[in-house]
Formats: structure tokens, sequence, C-alpha cells
């Protein structure tokens, strides 16, 4: 009997799958592929000349039978939205005793991740969403942040991206339009309106006005440092954050399934995602603040263009899980690696303000 120790892309022939599944070849490493399509799927894994399998999540049987492979030690799961997807992995990754990596920034999916932590650590297995931009970099930055100063109260993150938005995060972000925003207050997650609040961000390279938004870090952050106020903010010109203030007005729209799917469609006519020379040449910025009620701490993080980070930082954690370095249960990047994580990315660099 093989020993389990190798992993599966699923979703691998989406923007980000496709750099994750190059970025391991190049590593040395041989994922098996996987995803609905299965043209695209073997497509892919011919290039790559890897094992590839299609199956549908939503498909129980086809799931249990592909997390049965003897090899297979970890899932990533790459496909967005995954609020369409961790319902159905995550059991069977249980069940199969495999351990799930996702790279969502959704709240909602951290939050049912949350949830099966007691069956995970009964199945000796991890649980980590997250894995990617969203949400190694901020969840290392407020856990630094948070031992500098262990008696915050209150957080503050934000990032600013320059290389633009994948097709699989613009249909996410279609698919989670109308919801309105969500911020953490004493402990609780609570709906706020959409851009609930703006404020001029200083992040090193320039000052950008910035929005709140319901990003991953209003789940994670929370566990990884028990600050119980916590919001997130995104860095956006001003025609941009006037446009989400107006899509409250019309959120029944942004609703309708007709709607998203004509956005959708339109999103996919478009390129997959930055091109590799916006992803080599960009970087993205992020910053946090802690306070007390009486001191207050800023700090800033500077690391590789998003998607590109991606791609690394996921296969870090997919090797390190590998390598049986891992926690069992539910566990954010920082909780599991510590807030230095982000660190053992080149061209990283965290500082105080």
């Amino acid at each position: 009997m093989e020993t389990k120790n190798n992993f599966l892309i699923y979703g691998a022939y989406g923007y980000t799958g496709e750099l994750i599944a190059e970025l391991a070849v190049k590593k040395g490493l041989q994922p098996i592929l996987a995803g609905r399509n299965v043209e695209k799927t073997k497509a892919l894994a011919d290039i790559l000349d890897l094992k590839w399998i299609a199956f549908e999540a939503t498909d129980k049987t086809a799931l249990k039978l592909a997390l049965q492979r003897e090899e297979i030690k970890v899932v990533l799961n790459c496909a967005g939205p995954f609020t369409k997807t961790v319902k159905e992995f995550i059991p069977a990754c249980i069940a199969a005793k495999v351990h799930y990596l996702d790279i969502t920034g959704e709240i909602e999916v951290f939050e049912y991740a949350k949830t099966q932590d007691k069956e995970a650590k009964e199945a000796e297995i991890m649980i980590m969403s997250g894995v990617g931009f969203d949400v190694v970099p901020s969840d290392c930055l407020a856990k630094f942040l948070k031992d500098e100063l262990p008696t915050a109260t209150h957080l503050e993150l934000a990032f600013m991206g320059l290389a633009g938005v994948s097709q699989g995060t613009a249909i996410t972000m279609v698919e989670n339009a109308g919801a309105g925003g969500m911020i953490r207050e004493n402990g609780t997650i609570k709906i706020v309106k959409t851009a609930y609040q703006t404020k001029v961000i200083d992040y090193g390279i320039k000052k950008m006005n910035s929005v709140a938004i319901p990003w991953g870090d209003v789940s994670t952050a929370f566990h990884s440092t028990q600050i119980p106020n916590i919001k997130v903010f995104m860095a956006q010109p001003p025609k941009a954050i006037k446009a989400m203030e107006m899509s409250s007005y019309f959120s029944f729209a942004l609703k309708n399934e007709f709607v998203k799917g004509f956005i959708k469609k339109k999103i996919k006519e478009r390129e997959k995602g930055p091109n590799e020379e916006k992803r080599d040449n960009n970087h993205s910025y992020l910053w946090g603040k802690v306070t007390d009620g009486k001191n207050t701490l800023e700090a800033r993080l500077i690391t590789p263009e998003g998607y590109k980070l991606t791609s690394i930082a996921a296969l870090l954690i997919t090797e390190k899980v590998l390598n049986s370095d891992y926690k069992m249960g539910y566990q954010t990047p920082s909780s599991t690696y510590g807030k230095n994580l982000i660190l053992e990315v080149e061209g990283t660099e965290m500082t105080l303000v």
C-alpha cells in the first residue's frame, strides 16, 4: 500500500489553480489535478504531464472515490465560489481522513469550516481555509500586531493591490453582491450596509481612499488573535467607492439570478486574470492598526502581487502538511505556523510604522 504523500488540486484549470499547478511542477511536485470539466482538466494535465480526475464536487459518490486514492494526503480546493464546494469537500475529507485546504476569502466559508473543528480533530486532520492572499498575509499581520499589543481590543486591516482580479474572484464578488458588508463587533459578526465606512490609509508608497469590505479576516483574525472588534478595508478609487455605496440601493437587483448570470457571462469574456508581467512587476501592500483605548500601534506589510503570493503561499502550506507539519482541527495560517509564516515568502517585509 502506498504512503499518503501527494495532494489533489481541485479547480486546477481555473486561473489560480493553474498558477498553483504550474508552480508545483516547477518545484518538483506531482499533484493530481481535478475539476468539473473533463476536457479542461485533461488538457492541463497533458501539458504538465500529471495525473488527473474529473468530477463534480456535488457528486458525493465521485468525491468519495476520488479521496480514497491511496496517495492523497491533502486536498487543495481552488474552485470558487467556495460556498458552493466547501460543504461537500470538508465532510468528505473528514470521512476519508484527508487534510483540507482552500484559497477562499469568503466569511461564510471560514465560519462553516470552524464548525467542523471537533470532527476534524477526531479524524486527526487539519482544516485550513484561506491559504492564499486571502488570508495568509493579513492573518500574519494581525498576529504580529496582537503580539506587539496583547491588550488590543480593536483591529483594523487594509490592503491595496495593483494588478487587478481574476475571473473567479470577480464571479465570487458577483455571487455575494447585494449581501452588504460585515464587521466584527464585541466578538460577534455583524452585517452592515455596503461601503459601511471609508477612510484614507497610508500604505507606505501612497495614501489611498479605502472602503470597508466583508473580507475573510472578520472571521479568521478573531480566531487568531481573539481581538473582539475587527474591520477590513480595501483601497479603491473614489468612483469605485461611490458605486459600492450606490449598490445598496439596488441590492434587490444584484440578488437576482438573471442579473447575476448576465454579469458573470460578461466577466467570462474578458482576460482570465493579471498576466505574468503584472504578477511579476506588482506588489500588494497591507496595513494594520490595533488599539486598546490607550495605546495604538500600526504596521505595514509588503508582499508579492496577490495571485503570485497565493500560488506561493498555498504550496508552502501544502508542503508543510505533506511533511506532517500541521495542527489538527480548524486552523488559521498564523494559529498553526505563527506570524512569521508570511516572511518565508521571498519579497515580503513587515514593519511597525
